[in-house]
């Protein structure tokens, strides 16, 4: 004997969840703002830490001019120098740890991210892993 099957809660309940997730899809395509794609931010930081490594010797010259134009040439000089050095370290170090821990996005530590973004500027180190949770205002074809 052949049982009759009872209607159930299955079609109206999936109906629902279908309604429900093309409404948010729909929502989100129509927001103004889009996160960065994770392979941008994890490309961008490797391309940071590969260039910090490279260019970190350019800290010391970097360092003895505007040591220099601070105070007088022999302090400049002098000063500058073992500044450099100081700050060719820092950012060999922090463009390391940038490729080390590509994976991560998380801003840039050395502030300027690329030593020639602002030359007249003293190198300064941010937090280690600050993470990179920047959006970009969706472009439109208009």
């Amino acid at each position: 004997m052949m049982k009759k099957k009872s209607p159930s809660l299955v079609s109206p309940l999936l109906l629902a969840a279908i309604l429900t997730l093309s409404s948010i899809a729909q929502a989100d395509e129509n927001s103004q703002n889009t996160e960065y794609p994770y392979g941008e931010k994890v490309g961008s930081k490797a391309l940071n830490g590969i260039t910090n490594m490279t260019t970190a010797v350019l800290e010391i010259p970097k360092n003895i001019i505007n040591t220099t134009n601070n105070s007088n040439i022999i302090y400049g000089v002098t000063g500058g120098l073992f500044k450099g050095i100081i700050h060719m370290l820092g950012r060999l170090s922090t463009g390391l740890v940038d490729v080390i821990t590509m994976p991560i996005p998380t801003y840039p530590i050395s502030e300027p991210a690329y030593i020639w973004d602002d030359f007249d500027t003293d190198t300064s180190y941010k937090p280690l892993f600050r993470l990179d949770t920047t959006v970009r205002k969706k472009e439109t074809n208009e």
